[in-house]
Formats: structure tokens, C-alpha cells, sequence
């Protein structure tokens, strides 16, 4: 009886350090939202009342958190360096990839966004989040400024650290890319320099005091509302990363970018199957 209860914890583990890899890995990859991937894979209420209640809930979270969060550290320092090179030579392969991981969730997203009830507010407001992303983001690639990276914007880019976790959709790469502040915040953070490390931590813990409290109580007063939100901010922050100029290059790149499509998608489908048979420990 023991080996067979301790098996399903043990395949749990492994599950999360996965799921900590990918989301690790989606935090650094241009276009990609680490708190999209922490909403697919079930993370984020938790994380959000961690952040929310750091004291009141480091006991009963952390312990939670613990595989998730090696298995970020793993994915952030180790499997996009490993993967950087994939992303610079396929880089619209690797997207279609991620597309199709996030696409194959969206159903485990609507089954959770629904616990609650569903109405037809509900699906106003993923509409409403849906039109203002769409417009946000389509904002920022048709804009061109180029600043030039100060103790200031070093803040701003821990503020859209920060910000893409609590807000999943909104990844900090596509806001500092067309700033040009992407690439020297990465090697900042890559080579460790605290004169950039410094400010970006400053800027991510205000972000963190200011917002996170009042994104739990949102979900807990509006759970429907705010879910449907986060949907409506997934799908269209993974429209817009789709690549579809590639599609448009050959035959044979179009094969190649559904065939990844269709990996992530089945990848997705197979965690969402594992996380409702693999029960979690409470």
C-alpha cells in the first residue's frame, strides 16, 4: 500500500519540476508569459495568495511551490540557454511549439474558469480583456522608440517582470522589446550585474506589494469575471506571438510549423491529463 501512494507523489514531483522548467523557460522567452504557463499548468491562485500573504501563507504554499520553483530555476537558467540556440536558428518553430502548448490548455482553463458558474458576464469580460490586449500589443509592435537604459527604466522592466506574472498574458518581453530594453535587461540578468539586478528587484517587489493583494481579492470577490479575464488576455497575447509570416515562406516551413503546433498541442493535452489523474496532496 505505502509504494503505491508514495509512486503518485513522487510522479507529481517529477510533473511539477517539468511544469517549473516550462514556465521558467516561458518567463525569458520573447513573447511568452511565464503566468500564462503558471495558469495552465493550476499554479496561480496559489501564487497569487502567496504574494498576496507571504506570512500568512508561507507554511501552507511554499511547501506546494517548492518542485514548481526549482523546476523555474532550472528552466530559466538552464533550459533557455540550452534552447538559445534552437530560438535564434528556428526561432518561429519554437514559438509555434509554445502556441501549441498553450492552445492544447485552453480547454483545462475554461473547465477551472468555470468551477464557479459561468455567465454572460463572463464572456463579456474575456471579450473586453481580449480587445484591450489585442490593442495594447498591437500598440507596442507598431511603435518603434528606442531609449536608452537608465537606473529608471531598469525599474520599469522589474515593474513588467512582475507584471507578467501577476497579470499572465503580459510578457515582460514584449513590452521591453519595443523600448529596446529586452536584450540588456537578459544579459544583465545573464551576467549577474547588480547595477541592473538592483533596480529590476526594486521595481518587481513594489510591483508585487502594490498589485498582488489586489488581484487575490479579485479573484476571491470575482472569481467568474477575473478568470474569464485571464483567458480572454491569453488567447489573444498568444495570437499575436503566432508567427504567421512563416507560414507564408514555403511549403515544407508551413508542414514543419503545424507539426510543432500539434506536438504542443498534444504535449498540453497529456500534463492537463496527468494533473486530473495525478491526485494533489493537500
Amino acid at each position: 500500500m505505502s509504494e503505491k501512494k508514495s509512486s503518485p507523489s513522487l510522479f507529481r514531483i517529477l510533473l511539477q519540476l517539468f511544469q517549473g522548467a516550462l514556465i521558467g523557460l516561458g518567463a525569458v522567452l520573447p513573447g511568452i508569459s511565464g503566468g500564462v504557463l503558471c495558469v495552465v499548468f493550476g499554479i496561480y491562485k496559489t501564487i497569487m495568495e502567496l504574494l498576496a500573504n507571504p506570512f500568512k501563507n508561507f507554511k501552507t504554499h511554499v511547501p506546494k511551490l517548492i518542485p514548481i520553483l526549482i523546476g523555474g530555476a532550472v528552466g530559466f537558467l538552464g533550459i533557455a540557454n540550452l534552447l538559445a540556440y534552437f530560438l535564434e536558428k528556428y526561432p518561429d518553430t519554437s514559438v509555434c511549439l509554445f502556441v501549441g502548448l498553450i492552445a492544447g490548455m485552453l480547454p483545462s482553463l475554461f473547465r477551472e474558469a468555470g468551477e464557479k458558474g459561468r455567465t454572460s458576464g463572463s464572456f463579456f469580460s474575456m471579450g473586453i480583456a481580449m480587445a484591450v490586449i489585442f490593442a495594447l500589443l498591437g500598440w507596442l509592435e507598431i511603435a518603434s522608440v528606442t531609449i536608452t537604459p537608465n537606473f529608471g527604466w531598469y525599474l520599469f522592466c522589474g515593474f513588467c517582470l512582475a507584471l507578467s506574472v501577476i497579470a499572465p498574458g503580459m510578457s515582460f518581453s514584449t513590452l521591453l522589446m519595443p523600448l529596446g530594453l529586452y536584450t540588456p535587461f537578459v544579459d544583465g540578468i545573464g551576467h549577474l550585474d547588480f547595477a541592473i539586478l538592483i533596480p529590476a528587484g526594486i521595481g518587481a517587489l513594489a510591483t508585487v506589494i502594490c498589485l498582488a493583494k489586489a488581484v487575490n481579492a479579485l479573484f476571491d470577490h470575482y472569481y467568474n469575471l477575473a478568470f474569464h479575464a485571464i483567458i480572454g488576455i491569453v488567447i489573444a497575447a498568444t495570437v499575436m506571438i503566432i508567427p504567421f509570416d512563416s507560414f507564408t515562406v514555403s511549403g515544407s516551413q508551413t508542414m514543419i510549423n503545424l507539426a510543432f503546433l500539434v506536438i504542443g498541442i498534444i504535449a498540453a493535452l497529456i500534463l492537463d491529463y496527468f494533473n486530473q489523474k495525478v491526485p494533489v496532496e493537500k
